[in-house]
């Protein structure tokens, strides 16, 4: 296995990233489309190659088509009817809009298109939710965060786009904070858009609006490492801490910066997350529905003590 490299995010920046194989003589070339949030963020970029690989596996002329909505759900649902005009096999779909979205699954179920939510929900009928267990992340951090404060302080969550998995974070860790009376939650709506800029942004305005901050739940690492910047820019290092999501190649820089505000991340696996979507989705068009419609990929908590034997994000050799 291998860290993902990050210089290959240069390509996911232009916004979509296509992989075409050719046609097969006298077979119909499989055709795999997916949708992400963002594939500025390497967890995206990550789950494209996944779906490259996955898809490649099974058919080797197989076309992938892989854009980024975003998380616009005007912009996904457009990308969703060009899929079904296209008229491809499989539809791997990170919703931009869990409700939203529903129509466009609808439509493109309608025209017998497998299609299977990935990383979030989606309604309107998809076959199958490949995702990490976001619950257990949020949990993971919001106990780390209380055991590192001795069940006392000030905390704020800088909170995401909308969507299932954000929504299941935040979640598990309020109810780990609700626990303890002395954990007191000064802000938790704002919406960093789940990037570095926004991480930036929100956490510029959390410290001016709040002159004792403690620790910071950030909903995805990208938020985590822009609320840092803010945090460094602000000289306010000696005063808190932050704890993200998804055991990204920065997170793991920034977790072995001792001058880093950042300390740690329950860590994902993108790339599995995407294999197992397109796996799951090519047994049903084989006519084998899966037996769970819903599949928990576990994360685990790494830290500044554990990082040196953290993998991170892999790929096969």
């Amino acid at each position: 296995m291998r860290k993902v490299g990050l210089v290959l995010l240069c390509i996911a920046l232009l916004g979509g990233v296509v992989f075409a194989g050719g046609q097969k003589e006298g077979d119909k070339t499989l055709q795999v489309a997916a949708t992400f949030g963002d594939l500025g963020n390497p967890f995206f970029y990550t789950m494209g190659k996944g779906i490259e690989d996955a898809a490649k596996a099974i058919d080797p002329n197989a076309k992938i088509t892989i854009q980024s909505s975003g998380y616009d759900l005007n912009t996904q649902t457009s990308q969703m009817e060009n899929f079904i005009a296209n008229g491809v096999d499989i539809i791997v779909l990170n919703a931009a809009d869990t409700a939203g979205i529903a129509p466009a699954v609808r439509k493109a179920k309608e025209a017998g298109i497998i299609v299977v939510a990935a990383d979030v929900n989606a309604d309107g009928g998809v076959d199958a939710t490949v995702t990490s267990n976001n619950y257990q992340a949020g949990t993971q951090a919001g106990e780390y965060i209380v055991k590192k404060l001795g069940g006392k302080g000030d905390v704020v969550i800088i909170n995401g786009p909308p969507v299932s998995a954000v929504i299941d974070r935040v979640n598990g860790a309020k109810e780990v904070f609700a626990k303890y009376p002395g954990i007191k939650i000064l802000s938790e709506n704002q919406n960093a858009g789940g990037n570095r800029e926004g991480g930036l942004r929100v956490m510029t305005d959390l410290l001016t609006a709040f002159d004792n901050i403690d620790a910071v739940f950030a909903i995805n690492d990208p938020t985590g490492i822009g609320a840092d910047l803010a945090v460094r820019q602000a000289k306010r290092s000696d005063e808190l801490f932050i704890v993200g999501v998804d055991g990204a190649p920065d997170a793991t820089v920034a977790l072995k910066d001792m001058d880093s505000t950042f300390v740690a991340t329950p860590s994902q696996d993108p790339y599995t997350m995407a294999t197992r979507a397109v796996e799951v989705a090519y047994q049903v068009i084989q006519g084998n529905a899966p037996e769970e419609k819903l599949i928990l990929i576990p994360t685990t908590l790494i830290t500044r003590d554990n990082v040196d034997s953290y993998e991170g994000w892999t790929t096969p050799e």
